[in-house]
């Protein structure tokens, strides 16, 4: 059973081991709260998982830790439990789905432990696993369903209460549950009137479902980009420290989480995956009422693919209105294209992209389509540009 007691001997266990991630004031993430980012993206393997693992592995026996161990992770619980095993010269195989970011993988195999890619989700690569626990008798660290785990995560609630007293609320994403079961766990016992909010991928709402419907539930699939968070069957003891100790679960959308990132890289100078970006997306789009509140934002991971980055990027400034794409059709003379590009700039917009179109099967013959692409303040100057276009008559066919 979960105690205190379990905390406080995982974070002397760790103190060592660990980073004690700096809070930090974030006032121009915009939102309705007195905002903090618990910088966990910053954390020894770029995520709060090695808190779990290292505790978890810690408390095995010698003869458990002589039959090697085994895990599975969408990539940051990997890296975990590499690193902690390897620390102990302990062997370890992980099981990673394959569609996990490659720098995930190759982060897993630098830390020592063999990888078995798995095809699928998070889940296919759970039953994989448990299926070679039993032919290489080896000892299973489970990603959240575990007390020890979830003790380990439970740390950062410690430290939460030590470095902002008079925390209001705090926001924490949401997969298996792990992490908000440790932090709910400590900070509802040690400061019952503080707000935990849960933030999970619209895509991969398991937690929410489980919650509001009073029973846990599998999702048929898990679909987003935060891979951290893509998991498609809570645990059974953090569907019920969820259910008892935390306030509210609220998703976020793809785009939202992609705008989150892209605050963060901009006001904060901070790396976050999607997985680590929820709870400040939860934030910046009101989800959860924090108006005047003290609250703390866990970027719960920063090992995102920088493959991926330029695109969710590119989503982020997109939702927030910092690129717009217009089509307008245009009667093909001289002196059109000059006078669009002028009431662009007149209203402060930056024109990047022109492409001229005069084959399309249904326009006139002396016509043309003109699709422009713009830099943009936000989503209020891109409708003061549109509407100096319409009042200088030009149509616009369409925006995205």
């Amino acid at each position: 059973m979960l105690t205190l007691d379990m905390v406080y001997h995982a974070a002397f266990t760790m103190k060592n081991v660990v980073r004690r991630t700096d809070l930090i004031y974030a006032p121009n993430i915009p939102s309705e709260g007195e905002l903090y980012l618990k910088t966990e993206n910053l954390q020894v393997t770029g995520s709060f998982k090695v808190r779990g693992a290292y505790y978890k592995i810690s408390q095995l026996s010698k003869e458990e830790k002589e039959r090697g161990v085994i895990a599975c992770s969408a990539g940051n619980h990997a890296q975990g439990v590499a690193r902690a095993a390897s620390m102990g010269g302990i062997s370890s195989i992980i099981c990673l789905p394959d569609s996990a970011p490659i720098s995930k993988i190759e982060a897993t195999r630098h830390y020592g432990a063999e990888v078995v890619l798995v095809n699928g989700c998070y889940d296919d690569a759970y039953a994989k696993s448990r299926e070679l626990e039993e032919t290489e008798g080896r000892v299973f660290i489970h990603p959240f369903d575990d007390e020890n785990v979830i003790a380990g995560q439970g740390t950062i609630g410690l430290e939460l209460l030590e470095q902002l007293p008079e925390m209001d609320a705090v926001i924490v994403p949401i997969g298996g549950g792990g992490l908000i079961s440790g932090i709910a766990f400590v900070v509802k016992s040690l400061n019952p009137q503080c707000k935990v909010y849960g933030v999970q991928a619209a895509g991969a709402a398991s937690m929410v479902n489980s919650v509001r419907n009073g029973q846990i539930e599998e999702l048929c699939s898990a679909a987003t980009f935060a891979d951290g968070i893509a998991v498609k069957r809570p645990g059974e003891n953090t569907f019920e420290l969820v259910s008892k100790y935390v306030d509210e679960i609220v998703t976020v959308t793809d785009d939202e989480v992609a705008t989150a990132v892209l605050a963060l890289i901009e006001q904060q100078k901070l790396i976050a995956e999607g997985a680590g970006a929820v709870a400040v997306a939860a934030a910046m789009f009101n989800k959860v009422d924090i108006k005047g509140k003290k609250t703390v934002c866990l970027v719960s991971g920063g090992n995102i693919d920088v493959n991926i980055l330029s695109r969710v990027i590119t989503r982020g400034l997109l939702k927030s209105g910092r690129v717009a794409n217009l089509c307008i059709p245009l009667t093909d003379k001289p002196g059109q294209l000059e006078q669009v590009s002028r009431i662009i700039a007149s209203k402060g917009g930056n024109v990047v992209a022109i492409h001229h179109d005069r084959g399309e099967e249904n326009m006139a013959i002396n016509s043309c389509f003109l699709t422009l692409s713009l830099e943009t303040r936000d989503h209020a100057q891109i409708e003061e540009i549109k509407e100096a276009l319409r009042s200088e008559g030009f149509k616009i066919l369409g925006q995205h």
